[in-house]
């Protein structure tokens, strides 16, 4: 087999890659190991930057997005048992959409497959080889087993945090940035009404809680808990008492109980590989970086980093330049240390640290009431959060 582009994982990096490739004529195979039930079915973030629903639109891929998907002017910050609203569209000009991961996955894989794509599922024994040459090549065993190998120009290595293209790098040549935090997110989804028209963040002394949405009739709720939390022992009853609890005070949202669908442990980390490429091997998507779900970026970095990406190959097969490629590493960097550190603020402001003083505590309260108070401050949470241009 042969392409233009080899590109390792069907997640949304490797999904939207593959098409924005297509608009540009440019010939891809994306190789994927699970099936596309479990690619659709994958329950991950679900909130869109404004640049990441401008280029969703831009390229066809934004009719049922925009149809079905909720459009937030801000979110509200809660602490000391009061909410504060952060106007996004007011200090930006800009909004957000609530719209999941595993719907943007549905959505590109249509419209792969309706423009002929070729996305080989259901792949087993992936590996890549020759990167660091002209003439790299991917090898795996195709859904009936028979072994298969896909020569390519380039490799894209959009096969997540736990996938086999990061690993392949020889030794030493890659730098990796890390931290773990100390507690994890007990995350719902629940067929109820919303608790509130837009996000909330909640900062207690029980520890931190989301109230996000999926749709009118489905939301998504977190609660902070430890690392190893055994989710056996989270009933529902016990879960909507702790929910209820983490929203209380002045004025508390109402919060109607309803019937949970799904329950999860999710780990808290920080990570970035520097750099992004290697020979003709390009990392992007959660690959190369992952970022706390906190600041909201972590698809949103992914969409970003495919961009860059497309544009390099483009310049590439129509140029034959190898300048942006060249500089593709240093150029999504900036954005992703920029999404790091507002995802780690972001994290460390909300949640309850076991080590903490009462004189962190305080602080952290400080640093609320600072953020909803002054329009500096909120300005600066809005620019973030809504994103940066993809340029």
């Amino acid at each position: 087999m042969h392409a233009q582009v080899g590109i390792v994982g069907a997640g949304p990096a490797g999904l939207i890659l593959s098409h924005l490739l297509h608009r540009a004529g440019i010939e891809s195979v994306i190789v994927e190991a699970r099936s596309r039930a479990y690619c659709e079915g994958r329950i991950r973030a679900g909130v869109l930057e404004h640049g990441s629903v401008d280029l969703l639109n831009a390229t066809g891929l934004g009719e049922r997005m925009t149809r079905e998907g909720l459009v937030h002017r801000g979110i509200y910050l809660r602490f000391g048992g009061r909410s504060h609203h952060i106007d996004f569209a007011e200090l930006t000009g800009k909004t957000i959409m609530v719209y999941g991961q595993h719907e943007v996955v549905k959505d590109v894989i249509a419209a792969r497959l309706a423009a002929g794509g070729t996305i080989l599922f259901d792949s087993s024994d992936v590996s890549i080889e020759r990167f660091d040459t002209a003439q790299p090549s991917i090898r795996f065993r195709d859904a009936n087993g028979e072994a298969q190998r896909l020569s390519c120009d380039f490799i894209a290595g959009c096969d997540g945090f736990h996938g086999v293209c990061r690993p392949s790098v020889p030794a030493g040549e890659l730098t990796f940035f890390d931290r773990i935090y100390p507690f994890a997110w007990l995350g719902i989804l629940a067929d109820a009404p919303p608790v509130c028209d837009e996000l909330i963040y909640s900062h207690t002394d029980r520890g931190f809680a989301l109230f996000s949405q999926r749709s009118p009739a489905v939301q998504r709720y977190y609660l902070q808990c430890t690392p190893d939390e055994d989710i056996d022992e989270w009933s529902d009853t016990r879960i909507w008492h702790e929910l209820q609890a983490r929203l209380q005070g002045e004025d508390p949202p109402e919060l109607i109980e309803g019937v949970i669908t799904q329950k999860g442990v999710t780990a808290m980390r920080s990570f970035v590989t520097e750099p992004m490429q290697y020979g003709r091997l390009f990392l992007a998507g959660d690959s190369a970086h992952i970022v706390p779900p906190t600041g909201a970026k972590g698809m949103n970095l992914a969409i970003a980093d495919v961009a860059a990406l497309s544009a390099g190959l483009e310049r590439y097969y129509r140029d034959g330049s190898m300048s942006l490629l060249d500089g593709y590493s240093a150029h999504v960097l900036n954005r992703v240390w920029r999404a790091e550190r507002f995802s780690w603020w972001m994290t460390s402001m909300l949640h309850r640290f076991d080590d903490q003083s009462a004189f962190d505590r305080k602080l952290q309260l400080s640093e609320l009431e600072y953020i909803t108070s002054s329009h500096a401050g909120s300005q600066s949470l809005a620019e973030n959060y809504v994103g940066f241009a993809m340029t």
